[in-house]
Formats: C-alpha cells, sequence, structure tokens
C-alpha cells in the first residue's frame, strides 16, 4: 500500500520519500527519494529521523504502515519484541520525531475492540501469539494517536487512524498454517491495492480539522472507549519512554 500511494504522489509531482529495506522495491517508484532502514530498530528510526529533518525540513504528510507478521516470537537486536518494535515503537519514534508534519496517517487497526496492551507482559515473553501481538500493535497505535494528539494538536497538528479493511497486499511474514490458510483468503479476496489505498490517499489529502480522527476506510468512527482512552494512552507515553530509555 506504501508503494502504491507513493507511485500516486510522485506521479503528481509531489516530494516522495519511501523508508525501507528493500532497495529493488523503492526503485520501482521511479522519482521517489530512498532511505535504508530497518524500522524494527530504534536507533534507525532515530537516525532516519535525524536524516528527514535535515534534508526536509517541511513535510506535508508522514504515512506509517510497516508491518510483518511473525507466527514465533523474535526479539531485535536490541532486546525489544519485533512486532512491537516494528508496528508501534518505530511509529512512536516518526510521529514525535517529527512534530513539523501537517498530517500523520498511522495505517493501523482503529476500530477492532479485540486488541490489548500486555501492561505487564508487552514483550510477551509469556505465551506468545502472533495475532495477539499483531492486536497488542493495533490497540498501542489508537493510544498513541490519543497522546499525539493531547501533545501536538494545540500546534494545529492532525493525527488520523485509518484501518484500510481487507486489502490484497504482499502480507509479508512467517505464518504458522491456519494462519497462512486466512492470508490466503484475504490475498483471493481482498480490494485491489489501488483501490484499498483510496481512504488513506484521501485522509492525506483532507484530513479531519480536529487533532485526532478514526477511519475504518471512508467511514469515520469515534475516538472515544477503551481503545482511546486518555488514560491509557498516558500509561504507555510512559512505558514507551522508559523503554526507549532503556535501548
Amino acid at each position: 500500500m506504501g508503494a502504491a500511494l507513493a507511485r500516486a504522489r510522485v506521479a503528481r509531482g509531489d516530494t516522495v520519500v519511501i523508508i525501507g529495506q528493500d532497495a529493488r522495491k523503492a526503485a520501482a517508484v521511479h522519482g521517489a527519494v530512498f532511505l535504508r532502514a530497518d524500522l524494527s530498530l530504534v536507533r534507525e528510526n532515530r537516525r532516519v529521523v535525524a536524516e528527514l529533518a535535515d534534508r526536509f525540513p517541511e513535510i506535508d504528510a508522514l504515512v506509517l504502515c510497516a508491518r510483518y507478521f511473525r507466527a514465533t516470537r523474535r526479539e531485535t537486536a536490541e532486546g525489544v519484541e519485533s512486532t512491537f518494535a516494528l508496528e508501534y515503537l518505530s511509529r512512536f519514534l516518526l510521529s514525535h520525531g517529527l512534530p513539523g508534519a501537517r498530517v500523520v496517517v498511522n495505517v493501523s487497526g482503529p476500530g477492532v475492540p479485540a486488541g490489548r496492551v500486555h501492561w505487564e507482559d508487552p514483550m510477551l515473553r509469556r505465551g506468545y501469539d502472533g495475532v495477539a501481538a499483531q492486536l497488542q500493535a493495533g490497540r498501542a497505535n489508537d493510544l498513541l494517536g490519543v497522546a499525539y494528539a493531547a501533545r501536538r494538536g494545540r500546534d494545529g497538528a492532525r493525527y488520523v487512524l485509518v484501518n484500510p479493511g481487507a486489502v490484497a497486499t504482499a502480507f509479508r511474514g512467517e505464518y504458522d498454517a491456519a494462519t497462512a490458510a486466512h492470508v490466503a483468503r484475504l490475498k483471493r479476496d481482498g480490494l485491489p491495492v489501488d483501490e484499498g489505498v483510496r481512504p488513506v490517499a484521501a485522509r492525506v489529502d483532507a484530513p479531519p480539522a480536529e487533532p485526532l480522527s478514526a477511519f475504518v476506510r471512508d467511514r469515520r468512527i469515534g475516538v472515544e472507549g477503551p481503545s482511546f482512552d486518555p488514560e491509557a494512552a498516558e500509561r504507555l507515553y510512559a512505558l514507551t519512554e522508559r523503554l526507549l530509555r532503556g535501548v
């Protein structure tokens, strides 16, 4: 989805920066700038933030959509559970590290009530499950939006959470048999990528006026209830700061 969005923006004349590890995939988006980085590593996110701030002092939009499914628990070289590192910590660091972005669009899972933060074991050392790791990252991103809006909203920043629904992407990951079968159905029945990315592009072009908003495709949903609890958002912000100090 990120590649599809990048192609469309380059085609209309925007300056686009792609951040990732696959130079060949980025090269297919002719005219885009490529920054190679492993976004599962805190140090790499910090380097990217510094380089973007130096080379592109004005950023109109930051779109966050990196993900990778792991059926088996893995820690990064920095000792962080990999799903939490890539799908939450990276988005935290990029969001708060680039406060000048006019809008941050976080492609995650707002509107999914099943997720929860495992407060006593956020690294999922006990009883790891790949789906649980994904759901925790989704809930953490909801709370990230709340904390970001509380800190940056008065400055005019806009944070938009978008659940694009079932889209037939590559679904990169390492799957167990049951999850692989589910992914195969999504690839078969999901929306084409160019259609699936449309609500993301719409929020880049026309973010709501409020500091925080959330969408399931084009349908706007409320930002109240457990998924967006301000106390939980502040608790997660404090937990994240402690974790980052230890990396």
